[in-house]
């Protein structure tokens, strides 16, 4: 196992407020959002604009990453699988990556130090 790893999750736009009090609560309050769509186990959706049928199978989701040296990162996916369930389909997945190296470009410190 590194010792720098790196969570990735995927989760409803609406959930990111929860996510961030989670993150916070268990010590990872650092974090990158990005706005992503995507698609998985959600079914798609069929909707009409002005009289033509479409579909929409791309839903949009926010990308959660998180890396931390200090605390597990099973820990940190597990806050955000709390903060993030609503039972139904298109909840999200958490990833954890191992990280080879990190460095800071301000200090120019670098491994455990820059994280």
């Amino acid at each position: 196992m590194s010792d720098i790893e790196m969570v990735i999750a995927y989760i409803r736009p609406d959930k990111l407020a929860d996510v961030k009090r989670g993150l916070a609560e268990v010590g990872a309050p650092s974090l990158t959002v990005t706005n992503v769509s995507g698609r998985g186990s959600q079914p798609a959706k069929t909707s009409q604009y002005r009289g033509e049928e479409y579909t929409v199978d791309l839903h949009q989701k926010v990308k959660v990453e998180c890396v931390v040296a200090d605390i597990e990162g099973s820990d940190v996916a597990e806050a955000i699988c709390e903060a993030a369930k609503t039972g139904e389909p298109g909840d999200g997945k958490v990833f954890i990556l191992p990280v080879d190296s990190a460095y800071q470009i301000r200090t120019g410190k670098t491994g455990l130090e820059a994280v």
